[in-house]
């Protein structure tokens, strides 16, 4: 499994509007110039986030996009899900049930499907706030006089 610049870009585009919860509705040109992503790429990605209800839209001049829930509700898993499509190793398992026709036989099947449990396990484990968290953690004893 490799996740895409349209997943990369999504997550950040999601941890950069929980970054800033209080600034209301924030522009995309807001988002794109600190995240050094191109704004036509992110105006690719927000129709897939807005449709799975991750944003709040605000149009107009005042117009702009927040996160509909908090930070904690919002899994790397379920935002790569979006993005991506199925989060599985190999393509037999896109399909459920799996329509692969050596699936009963195959004795490798076993081991994408326990490759495939971890990943989504990991990945549905992680929050935007845990990511938050952990780099306010990292960047807590940063600073130089």
């Amino acid at each position: 499994m490799k996740v895409s610049t349209k997943g990369r870009y999504a997550l950040r585009m999601l941890l950069d509007l929980a970054e800033h919860p209080d600034e209301g509705y924030i522009a995309l040109r807001d988002i794109s110039e600190r995240q050094e992503i191109s704004k036509k790429y992110l105006e690719q990605i927000v129709p897939l986030l807005n449709r799975s209800g991750f944003l709040k839209v605000n149009r107009g001049f005042q117009g702009g996009y927040k996160l509909s829930k908090p930070p904690e509700d919002y899994t790397v898993g379920d935002i790569l899900r979006v993005t991506e499509g199925a989060l599985v190793p190999v393509a037999c398992m896109e399909q459920e049930p799996n329509e692969c026709e050596r699936c009963r036989e195959c004795a490798t099947l076993p081991v994408w499907q326990g490759l495939g449990r971890v990943i989504n396990e990991y990945l549905d484990g992680i929050t935007l706030q845990d990511i938050l968290e952990q780099q306010k953690e990292r960047h807590a004893g940063n600073y130089t006089i």
